[in-house]
């Protein structure tokens, strides 16, 4: 790879890595390719981007971009995108089916955090699901008092 070569990469990342609001870098050593392959089409899915990058180029991305702190050794591939939670959940479900694959650090809202966060992360509701279940909230006293109603309507007829 020339010097060319490597300075648009870590242009692209770098681009690419300020706009995103998680950064989660995993172990993928052992890993099939069938199932690389897997995880990049869900990943695709959720509007996550994965990349194997080598480690002194995401280093010099990462740094360039204002987020500091990750530990980069070893063989690593990198989850990121704007939305932290999905970044997370697809990360962490892959993990848990895939015993080759370990989530090794992350970088969310500003700041390095701990595998178990990313974890606690994927286990929250999306954006949709929490609407869903606001409005349900909302609907659930006019529906109460539509059955209560109807069960009233019947016991007139009914007398």
């Amino acid at each position: 790879m020339t010097r060319s070569e490597k300075v648009e990469i870590i242009a692209k990342l770098e681009e690419n890595f300020k706009m995103s609001e998680a950064i989660v870098v995993c172990d993928y050593r052992g890993l099939k390719t069938k199932k690389l392959e897997e995880l990049r089409n869900n990943a695709r899915e959720n509007n996550v981007k994965v990349q194997i990058i080598k480690n002194t180029l995401a280093n010099i991305a990462l740094s360039n971009s204002g987020k500091k702190g990750l530990e980069l050794k070893d063989t690593n591939i990198y989850l990121w995108g704007e939305d932290q939670l999905s970044v997370s959940k697809v990360a962490a479900k892959f993990e848990e089916n895939n015993e080759c694959f370990k989530i090794k650090s992350a970088f969310v809202d500003g700041e390095v955090v701990e595998v178990s966060k990313v974890k606690a992360l994927a286990k929250m509701p999306s954006r949709n699901e929490l609407l869903a279940m606001l409005l349900q909230v909302w609907n659930a006293p006019i529906t109460n008092f539509t059955i209560g109603l109807n069960a009233l309507k019947n016991k007139k007829e009914s007398e």
